[in-house]
């Protein structure tokens, strides 16, 4: 079931990706361990592949729809496991699960193509 706009998504993905790079600082775990590195990373790359995207809000449109939300999909699993892949879980899991499990559901729920109709009466309009 697909409910959510790449529009929307494409909102969703700069401002996940800027509070992913932010999270360590404003949450109080900026240490330099891999609890901090890897919400940085991984808000790094959703920027680097959202303008990398063919949707509304991409730059370069070189990336499919499709392979953007197989992307969000595995950094999703990624984030959410990586406080136990990374060895950090007896301390701190709770940003890295939330966002993760965020991004799988968000993932699932959008579009598959940018500017799809939205419901019957944008097929008939032709929007």
């Amino acid at each position: 079931m697909q409910i959510i706009p790449t529009r929307l998504h494409g909102i969703l993905d700069y401002l996940t990706a800027a509070l992913l790079i932010l999270a360590p600082w404003l949450f109080g775990f900026a240490d330099g361990s891999a609890a901090q590195w890897v919400p940085v990373a991984m808000g790094a790359g959703i920027i680097l592949y959202s303008l990398l995207t063919s949707y509304e809000w991409g730059i370069l449109h070189v990336i499919p729809m499709r392979l953007h939300l197989v992307l969000d999909f595995g950094g999703g699993i990624l984030l959410l496991a990586s406080p136990w892949l990374f060895g950090f879980a007896d301390r701190l899991i709770w940003p890295h699960v939330t966002v993760g499990a965020m991004e799988i559901v968000v993932a699932c729920l959008t579009y598959r193509r940018a500017n799809e109709p939205r419901n019957e009466w944008d097929v008939a309009s032709g929007r």
